[in-house]
């Protein structure tokens, strides 16, 4: 590069990234193939509109482009285009949920999510969001025994509260969510049924998770999680809410799409309908469910006892380790997660008492179980300096 200070710092997190050990469960390494794509030229062309209704000439490719990555999306999650649409042009996730919300529930109507402190999403309606300013949040909650969803509240709740549109699918939720029972509750409110797949999209293409398209109306995901793509999104939605959607998403809250963003989207897609990453998913949850248990084994508390999926939390503070505290002990020695709340949490979000552990970036570096009891073994050994009370060392 000309611009050396630039090159220098791309370098540098270059250095970072390959000497680090990255369990935080949002984050991936995509393919060289996805990297060329996002540095593409398709990021000088401006494309607002839709295929075959831009606002600028010149969009023939892109329309093209477009279409391709919503034919890939549809093939890939077994969804029907007769019956769903899928939009590929959010910004992220954030946009995506807001999109929806705008386009599907009047401002001031409710909107019901699972609590931030209980896994859920600041989209989901949390307060400090626009989803929670400009609609009225209405909050589920986790069994403060079993610290897992109680779908019998749940449904008492949303009959309760009606409200316009129900979200299911989480961003620190380590089990499996039965989506038959949240249609159910659905029905019994007369509510949308939105899933947020963002975190589990890449498990329930390789089919190793629940598929939630059967059951919810819409379906909104990131694709830079377990998909292992770009930083973006996309919405899935049944056709009879695409048109609404698609209006809220340009121009409601976005100008012309990223195409960069979408080819790199279509050369994700492409890699996960291989075979190779139905290997990857399987192997991703082996991972998470080994890492848990191996620290289980050592006496930390796991949230709701372990995990399905490629997540789960651990309450360091029931060790005397704060969550902040632990972070930053684990990165000080090359080991990055993040800090977060659990389950009736006492503690605020700035310093709560756990940590949010994930292994699909770990295992897109090629570890596995053995990786994972060293891995347990260090996390371990870091911590117990600081932990106030015993914890067993293997």
């Amino acid at each position: 590069m000309i611009d050396k200070v630039l090159e220098n710092l791309i370098r540098k997190e270059t250095k970072r990234q390959k000497e680090t050990i990255n369990l935080i469960a949002s984050e991936n390494y995509v393919s060289p193939e996805v990297l060329k794509a996002l540095g593409s030229v398709f990021t000088n062309k401006y494309a607002e509109g839709y295929p075959g209704k831009r606002y600028y000439g010149g969009n023939e490719v892109a329309d093209e482009l477009e279409k391709l990555v919503q034919e890939r999306a549809l093939k890939l999650f077994k969804c029907s285009s007769k019956t769903w649409s899928v939009n590929v042009q959010p910004y992220s996730g954030s946009p995506a949920n807001i999109a929806v919300y705008l386009g599907l529930v009047p401002l001031g109507e409710k909107i019901m999510g699972l609590r931030l402190d209980m896994g859920g999403h600041l989209t989901h309606g949390h307060k400090a969001s626009l989803s929670g300013k400009l609609w009225q949040p209405v909050y589920y909650g986790v069994n403060k025994k079993t610290e897992k969803l109680d779908y019998d509240e749940i449904l008492a709740l949303a009959k309760k509260e009606k409200p316009k549109l129900i979200v299911a699918g989480y961003t620190a939720y380590s089990r499996i969510i039965d989506f038959r029972k949240f249609k159910k509750i659905a029905e019994a409110a007369g509510a949308i049924l939105m899933v947020d797949m963002s975190h589990f999209a890449g498990l329930v293409a390789a089919g190793v998770y629940p598929s939630p398209f059967s059951c919810a109306d819409i379906v909104t995901t990131t694709t830079h999680k377990t998909l292992r793509g770009p930083r973006a999104a996309m919405i899935f939605s049944r056709k009879e809410f695409s048109e609404r959607i698609n209006k809220a998403v340009f121009p409601g809250v976005q100008g012309g799409p990223h195409l960069n963003q979408i080819a790199a989207i279509g050369v994700a897609l492409d890699e996960a309908s291989k075979p190779a990453f139905k290997k990857y998913a399987r192997q991703v949850v082996r991972n998470a469910k080994t890492l848990a248990e191996e620290l289980r084994k050592r006496g930390w508390r796991i949230v709701s006892g372990g995990t399905d999926t490629h997540l789960f939390l651990v309450d360091t503070f029931a060790a005397g380790v704060s969550g902040k505290e632990a972070s930053e002990k684990l990165e000080q020695r090359g080991i990055i997660v993040n800090k977060n709340m659990i389950p009736y949490d006492s503690r605020n979000p700035q310093d709560p008492s756990g940590i949010r552990l994930g292994t699909a970036a770990v295992t897109t570096r090629g570890m596995k179980e053995k990786e994972m009891k060293k891995i347990a073994q260090l996390i371990s050994d870091i911590l117990f300096s600081n932990s106030k009370v015993k914890i067993t060392k293997t």
